[in-house]
Formats: C-alpha cells, sequence, structure tokens
C-alpha cells in the first residue's frame, strides 16, 4: 500500500537527522513480565507495537512512561505504580534501562529494583509525557464518580471548547460533521470532564455518544508540548477501518509538527498499514523468551495473531509472490504437504534474517523455515530460492524461453495476445511491475496471473533439484513431528 502523504512528510523530516532534539532511542527490560533483557529500538517518530495478547506490549509503555520524569507533575509517575508489589507476586532483580538523546548528545540511564525498592528515579531526564491507558473506552456512565453528575441539580460548569483545528480533526477521523465540541466540568465535580460534542444545533454529552467518539474527542483534547513523548494503549478501540488510519495519520502529522515521539499498541492491520516498515513492531513470546522483530508487515502481524488455520508448520516469505511461488511448488511435488503448513509474508529481508535467527536458534513456538528471495544473499537459518535472482525474472524468463506453456489456458485468454502482453511487460525495467502490467492488459486480477505463470513454470520448467531445495525441507520437517 503506497504511503500517506502525512506519513510520508513525516519520514522526510525524520530522515533530516537534524530535528527531534530528545527523543528515546532504546529500551531494554529485564526481571519484569517475562522479560529477560530484550531491547526495543525506536527508528520511526510513530512506532506501533503489536503482538498477541500478554505478548508484552503495554509493558513496554508503562516502561517508557516509567523511565522519565514529567515536566508536568499530575503526569508524574513512577515504576513502582505500573510494576507493584502485590500478595501475588514481588519484583526483584528488575530494571528498566534505556538510551535517550538530548541535543546533540546520547545517554544511557536506569530505573531498577535490585531487592525492595526502585532506584534511580531522581537521574530520570526529564519530558513531557502523555500516558492515554485503557480507561479512555469506558463508557461515561460506567466510570467510577459520574453517576453524581447527572443527579438533579446538576448544572454545566467551566469548558474548553475545541477550536476549528482541533473541531476539523475530529470531523476527519470519525467522518462526521460536528458544529461544536469541547471538554465540560459540571457544578458536581471540578476534575470529572465529560466531552460534549453537537451535530446539526443538537448536543450530546459523553453519556449519549459512542465509545469512539469519547475517545476520539478525549485523545484530542490533550494539549502535547513540543518534544514530547505520547503513549497510548490499543489505540484502534472501538474505531472503524476508516477512522483508525485517519487517526493514525493525524497522529503522524501531529508528531511532525511538535516533533513527538509516539508509542501506540495494536491489534490492527489498518494501523500497521499507515506506517513504514521502521514503525512497527512486533512482539513474539517464543519458546527462549521474548523476541523483538521490527519492519514486519501487516499480513505477517495478522497471520500471527489468527488461528483459524491450525498448521503444523509455519513457512516465512517475503511478500504475497514469493508466498505463492512457494505453494505451487510444493504442490507439484508433494501436494500433500500444502494443507499442513501456513505460509506467511513478512515483509523486508532484514525482517527475514532476523526470523531466521530466530528458527535458527528454535525460538519459534513451532516449527518454522524462512526463505529469502533469490536475489538475497545467505542468511543464518534462511532457506534462499533458487535461481540468483528475484522470483519474478526466474519465473518469466524461463516462461519466455519455454514459449509461454499452457499460461492462456489457465488464465481462460487467447493464446497470441497472452504471449504478447507477457513479452511486453518483460521490457519494463523493474520487475515488480511486470505481473501488474500484465494483468492490467489480460484483464485479470494479478495474483492470478501469478499464480498461474508460478504453477505453469513449477510443473514445466522447474527441475527435481530446484524443487528438491523448497519442499525436501518442509517434508522433512512435518516428517519429524509424525
Amino acid at each position: 500500500m503506497a504511503v500517506d502523504g502525512e506519513v510520508r512528510k513525516l519520514q522526510n523530516k525524520w530522515r533530516t537527522g537534524s530535528s527531534w532534539p530528545k527523543r528515546l532511542e532504546w529500551l531494554e527490560i529485564s526481571g519484569i513480565r517475562g522479560w529477560t533483557g530484550q531491547r526495543v529500538d525506536f527508528d520511526f517518530p510513530v512506532v506501533a507495537l503489536v503482538g498477541e495478547n500478554g505478548s508484552g506490549k503495554s509493558t513496554v509503555l508503562q516502561a517508557i512512561a516509567a523511565a522519565y520524569r514529567s515536566s508536568v507533575k499530575k503526569n508524574e509517575r513512577y515504576a513502582s505504580d505500573f510494576f507493584p508489589d502485590t500478595p501475588f507476586e514481588k519484583i526483584s532483580g528488575a530494571s528498566i534501562r534505556f538510551s535517550y538523546r538530548e541535543g546533540g548528545g546520547s545517554q544511557v540511564k536506569s530505573v531498577r529494583k535490585p531487592t525492595d525498592r526502585w532506584r534511580g528515579n531522581p537521574q530520570r531526564p526529564e519530558r513531557s509525557i502523555e500516558y492515554v491507558d485503557l480507561s479512555r473506552i469506558q463508557p461515561i456512565s460506567a466510570r467510577v464518580g459520574y453517576a453524581k453528575l447527572i443527579k438533579a441539580g446538576v448544572t454545566e460548569g467551566t469548558y474548553e471548547a475545541f477550536d476549528k483545528n482541533r473541531l476539523d480533526r475530529l470531523a476527519n477521523i470519525i467522518g462526521k460533521q460536528y458544529a461544536g465540541a469541547g471538554i465540560f466540568l459540571t457544578s458536581a465535580d471540578a476534575k470529572r470532564l465529560i466531552p460534549v460534542l453537537t451535530i446539526n444545533k443538537t448536543r450530546y454529552s459523553g453519556f449519549h455518544q459512542g465509545v469512539g467518539e469519547i475517545a476520539v474527542a478525549e485523545l484530542l483534547a490533550h494539549d502535547y508540548q513540543k518534544y514530547g513523548i505520547v503513549l497510548v494503549d490499543e489505540v484502534e478501540t472501538s474505531l472503524h477501518p476508516r477512522a483508525q488510519r485517519r487517526l493514525i495519520r493525524d497522529l503522524c502529522r501531529v508528531a511532525r509538527e511538535k516533533e513527538l515521539q509516539i508509542v501506540v499498541t495494536t491489534h490492527s492491520p489498518y494501523i500497521l498499514a499507515e506506517l513504514p516498515p521502521e514503525g512497527r513492531i512486533y512482539i513474539i513470546d517464543g519458546i527462549g523468551g521474548k523476541n523483538i522483530v521490527t519492519g514486519v508487515s501487516p499480513d505477517f502481524a495478522m497471520t500471527r495473531m489468527d488461528e483459524e488455520h491450525h498448521p503444523e508448520c509455519d513457512i516465512y516469505v517475503e511478500d504475497n509472490r514469493a508466498a505463492i511461488l512457494i505453494s505451487e511448488i510444493v504442490f507439484s511435488f508433494e501436494k500433500e504437504l500444502l494443507p499442513r503448513v501456513k505460509i506467511i509474508p513478512y515483509g523486508s529481508a532484514s525482517v527475514g534474517n532476523a526470523l531466521g535467527l530466530m528458527a535458527h536458534q528454535n525460538r519459534f513456538p513451532r516449527p518454522s523455515l524462512v526463505y529469502l528471495d533469490g536475489d538475497q544473499s545467505p542468511s543464518t537459518g534462511c532457506i534462499v530460492i533458487p535461481g540468483d535472482d528475484a522470483p519474478e525474472r526466474i519465473v518469466f524468463s524461463d516462461l519466455q524461453a519455454s514459449g509461454w506453456p499452457d499460461v492462456s489456458t489457465r488464465i481462460g485468454r487467447g493464446a497470441s495476445e497472452t504471449i504478447d502482453f507477457l513479452n511486453k511487460a518483460m521490457t519494463l525495467s523493474d520487475h515488480h511491475d511486470w505481473v501488474r502490467e500484465a494483468a492490467d492488459k489480460l484483464i485479470i486480477g494479478g495474483d492470478v496471473l501469478w499464480q498461474a505463470l508460478c504453477a505453469s513454470w513449477a510443473q514445466k520448467c522447474a527441475t527435481d533439484p530446484i524443487k528438491s531445495i523448497i519442499a525436501v525441507p518442509i517434508k522433512e520437517t512435518l516428517e519429524k513431528l509424525t
């Protein structure tokens, strides 16, 4: 998916290296909720943490909040607030170690609890912190102390109206036109705030709004300070997909204008799809503990978290085209293997290298194999697809040399037009465009054409040794299980 304009502007400003004088560079957590010193790097101003429930996403947000002293006293939080001793567990030997930049230099500090109390709080760097937890998604009527606000005799109190900028942002994210909005107090309480919206001259308080509207209105009400850090747990909760996309774009714009760092947790493919690879971090709870993988694709994240299919072995490949190619090779080699595996696109080759190392160290919860495209260098734990070139170049070139056998029959198009459009597509300099160009001319889907090409190649061009390089590791892995 193409990067949105707001995200692209944020990328361009970040890459200059001359902005964001305050930034958190990395964080290591030990002795807390299963963390044993794993490091999380923050290489983009807006970062989404993704992973299954209990993988440690919220722990990262809380550790960040505990690493800084807040420049606003009411927002001050400590590690003991997030990681307390309870009647059920005692925390000791814990540490939150981090690297931060202020001005031109980086420093490493830590907050730690060697035995009975946390140390290092006075030495923490100061920064504006906004920590937005899941309390925002509670209906107003269910929040503690809000019932008294609707008793007889209670009247409106002071309020802070949204300016035009905030009102336009709210309208854009939710997809409604608001005549007004603001955060109100009542005569019954000087602290408990209520969002009030106006549509077509009709006012709706938080007692009568949807949870999504409440969540966005309260999020926009925050006055984020320049160079601050914003932490949002489950940022997509209660929002429909369009609103999720618009919200993350809005946050990217604010991050660019105020040079903020924003870290969110999510389970949403729509949030992930809006961010570049460096803004997506997957936390995997494996056999050997937690593993941090940066740059995952939305497909990888969603497949990892969805158990509708119950495979015996996971096969990781670079993208959907590699997935189709591997599927057709395995089907041609021994089709009974295919239903027993799940093929997962992971994104960039750097992610594949990281996954390969995990596979080599047996850190996945179930058997896993990692494949790199043929134009990548060998890497530990990875199997390189044969051919020493990108899959498109291998498949197209071999089929062209063989006269495009069976391709027209597979896609239901005339032989002459199929061959003509495929040959013309190969004249484009970028091989990534070949499938799309030919598919558009043949008026079929790109995946439909690519699958036909891969099936023909696997049956007519690929030799048994080539198929074996791909399929034999899968077969041997499955045989070990039985």
